[in-house]
C-alpha cells in the first residue's frame, strides 16, 4: 500500500523550469515541503521520490496526519 501511495503522489507532482540554469524544481502540492531541484528532470524525479520517502518515513514515525491522496489514507483510524 505505500508504493501505491508513493505512486499515486508523484502522479500528482509539477514540475517547472528556471531559464537562468535551465534546472527543474519539482514539487507535490498535497505534501508540504516535498520538492527537488536538479539539472535534468529525470534527476528531479529520482530526487523528489527521495524526498517524498523521508517526509513518509517521517511523518509516519511522528504519527502526523498524511492527506488522502488518489483514495489511499495511511492515517491510523481510531477504534472504539
Amino acid at each position: 500500500m505505500l508504493g501505491e501511495y508513493i505512486h499515486a503522489a508523484m502522479k500528482q507532482a509539477k514540475y517547472k523550469t528556471y531559464e537562468e540554469d535551465k534546472s527543474f524544481f519539482g514539487e507535490i502540492p498535497p505534501c508540504p515541503g516535498v520538492w527537488a531541484n536538479a539539472p535534468t528532470l529525470e534527476a528531479c524525479r529520482d530526487e523528489l521520490q527521495e524526498v517524498l520517502e523521508g517526509w513518509l518515513l517521517l511523518k509516519l514515525r511522528k504519527n502526523s496526519l498524511l492527506p488522502e491522496i488518489d483514495g489511499f489514507d495511511l492515517n491510523v483510524k481510531q477504534t472504539a
